[in-house]
């Protein structure tokens, strides 16, 4: 028997902020690929350290629903699942490479396949321009069209800001959209000053954040000039200083998401390509559109 067990921050705080993580575990789920699919969280019950004690599988697959390695990846989730014998090393990483290893959680009998955040595969990227195609209503969006992938930033962590550059350079290579920039919360360049990097008068903005909450649903908005109160909303698109925002929203928020997730597991040697492949039919904008009508 396999398992995957998908494992997020959560929040005492927030009560959406485990939604996704709910949202990709059922859509993989249903998918039937695995034995057992479980979530687990640091600020919510299942915990990490106990999550491996509520399956059957001998063989696991741990997937970290984050954006970029760092203090929990590195540190917090290997230690509350006691993988045997971690060591940072092996992941060989720059910080943004990070693939898997495999280890033995003895205290449980179990072998553990355990992957990179989602944040920083290059599936990533496609759920961001997803995430734009949905915000728009157009499957081929990019034509007039510039994109800004959004950032926390945090001199905490360099890693945070290289998630965000290695997907907006990524993009921007594809020539897909006439202009595409990485913007930060609490760094240069700030995305309260979004208009004044782009030219091209449509700008769609996306979060790279797994949760919609207190920075994507307030912060950024009110940032950005979309709204002066969040509490009462804002237009999609929204005019600002001459330019239309489409403000997207927290990417992982994204259907697909659910195939990224897949993916880390395929690298650490599930078979899941079925599974990626139907879940991205699924979860084409215009797919969804038309088992609406």
């Amino acid at each position: 028997m396999q398992a995957l067990v998908i494992v997020a921050h959560g929040s005492h705080l927030n009560p959406d902020a485990s939604t996704p993580t709910y949202d990709h575990a059922d859509t993989i789920r249903s998918a039937g690929v695995f034995d057992e699919v479980r979530t687990a969280f640091w600020k919510e019950e299942p915990s990490f350290r106990e999550v491996l004690r509520t399956l059957e599988s001998e063989e696991v697959y741990v997937v970290p629903l984050f954006i970029s390695e760092g203090y929990f990846t590195e540190e917090v989730i290997p230690r509350e699942l006691r993988l045997e014998g971690w060591d940072l090393d092996e992941w060989d990483s720059d910080g943004t490479s990070a693939t898997h290893a495999t280890f033995e959680a003895t205290d449980v009998g179990k072998t553990v396949h355990y992957c990179g955040p989602v944040g920083t595969h290059d599936a990533m990227s496609e759920v961001i321009v997803r995430r734009a195609e949905t915000v728009t209503g157009d499957d081929d969006v990019g034509d007039g069209f510039a994109l800004a992938v959004v950032g926390h930033g945090t001199e905490r962590n360099e890693n945070s800001a290289k998630a965000v550059h290695l997907h907006a350079d990524k993009i921007a290579k594809t020539g897909r959209f006439e202009e595409v920039k990485a913007l930060f919360m609490d760094e240069d360049p700030e995305v309260d000053d979004v208009t004044d990097f782009f030219e091209t008068t449509d700008i769609i903005v996306v979060p790279l954040f797994i949760a919609d909450g207190y920075h994507t649903q307030e912060d950024i908005p009110e940032d950005m000039g979309l709204t002066d109160d969040h509490r009462t909303g804002w237009e999609t698109p929204a005019a600002v200083d001459d330019h239309r925002i489409w403000y997207a929203g927290a990417v992982g928020t994204e259907a697909l998401m659910a195939e990224v997730v897949l993916e880390r597991a395929a690298d650490a040697g599930a078979a899941v390509e079925t599974a990626i492949r139907d879940i991205d039919r699924r979860t084409k904008p215009s797919a969804n559109i038309g088992a609406g009508d």
